[in-house]
């Protein structure tokens, strides 16, 4: 069985990369093997409205057309029994290596059917992992929460299952005094880093070790 995670910051050892490494740790703790890829480590860009995806009979029908460094990533996922994306928040929402992966990755799988439904060869369980530099009071009144919800949606559609884990306050500099950011407190962000983001990476883990276990 294996186990494949995306990490769409452009950071390999920060935050997200930390969490996405822990829930693997929990998959691997459950015998699976496991793959991180970094989508920044890859040229390719979003959805290009073809739509050979969707033509009767077309040899690219529910598959994306384009050849370029996603279609063996795509081709690979197609062989893993769960997966697990990974983005901090840019402007309120997943970054846009991230935004342009999934429009990729799930817009061929989307049926244009009512309800929709998914071409993607068997249900598998996929999971989201955001993290953000804002509380979650603060990710509420900005209005964040339901672009979250819209992207476990569509997880559900097109593998069958959505687990999201969402992490806040996270620190997003290693020395605030090097940064002009007024808004946050350093201390408290250390503070939170030491006691609330090791709550977060063992969040992180029980995901992994959850999805191997249901393999």
């Amino acid at each position: 069985m294996k186990i494949i995670a995306f990490n769409g910051s452009p950071r390999k050892e920060w935050n997200t990369a930390i969490l996405l490494k822990k829930a693997l740790e929990g998959a691997a703790s459950q015998g699976a093997q496991t793959e991180l890829i970094h989508l920044y480590d890859l040229s390719y860009k979003g959805c290009i409205s073809c739509f050979a995806c969707k033509k009767k009979g077309g040899v690219s029908y529910g598959k994306c057309a384009v050849k370029d460094a996603l279609k063996p990533i795509f081709e690979k996922l197609e062989t893993a029994d769960a997966v697990i994306f990974g983005s901090p928040v840019y402007l309120g929402t997943v970054t846009g290596e991230m935004q342009s992966f999934l429009e990729r990755l799930i817009f061929p799988y989307l049926t244009y059917t009512d309800p929709p439904a998914s071409l993607f060869p068997k249900k598998i369980p996929a999971g989201f992992i955001c993290t953000m530099g804002v509380t979650e009071e603060a990710m509420n009144e900005f209005g964040y929460k339901p672009r979250f919800a819209n992207i476990e949606r569509f997880l559900e559609i097109i593998f069958g299952a959505g687990d999201t884990l969402l992490s806040f306050d996270t620190l997003q500099f290693e020395d605030y005094s090097k940064v002009v950011a007024p808004r946050f407190d350093p201390v408290q962000k250390l503070k939170r880093r030491k006691e609330i983001f090791p709550q977060d990476c063992q969040k992180a883990f029980e995901m992994g070790a959850r999805f191997a276990a249901k393999m």
